[in-house]
């Protein structure tokens, strides 16, 4: 945690975020959607085929994500994916951010199940 707390008073450039067509074709070459919202969101509405780990479970259970893919991490705006991206990084996970969360994703037209 004082890891990603010194990197972020640093200014150091974190993962990439990417919009949600540069997210879907990310998900079309491999790469892993990650909903890192809590259950409760997560029931309300979610992306089809995401993976659900909570962000403030994350750390814990990096071992459920699967080996060498690239994980595309994703909220309701985009700020807590965006820490989840970095906690990612820090581990040695290629991540990207789904910029503008859910809610973007929604906006362009992509699946939602509710």
């Amino acid at each position: 945690m004082f890891k990603f707390i010194r990197k972020l008073l640093s200014g150091a450039a974190g993962p990439e975020s990417v919009s949600p067509a540069e997210a879907q074709a990310l998900i079309r070459q491999g790469a892993v959607l990650l909903d890192v919202r809590s259950a409760g969101e997560r029931r309300a509405a979610h992306i089809p085929g995401s993976l659900h780990i909570p962000l403030d479970q994350l750390p814990g259970r990096l071992s459920n994500l699967p080996a060498g893919k690239t994980v595309v991490c994703q909220c309701a705006s985009g700020n807590r994916s965006a820490q989840a991206a970095r906690l990612l990084a820090d581990a040695g996970i290629d991540s990207r951010n789904l910029r503008g969360g859910i809610g973007a994703w929604r906006a362009a037209g992509l699946p939602v199940r509710t």
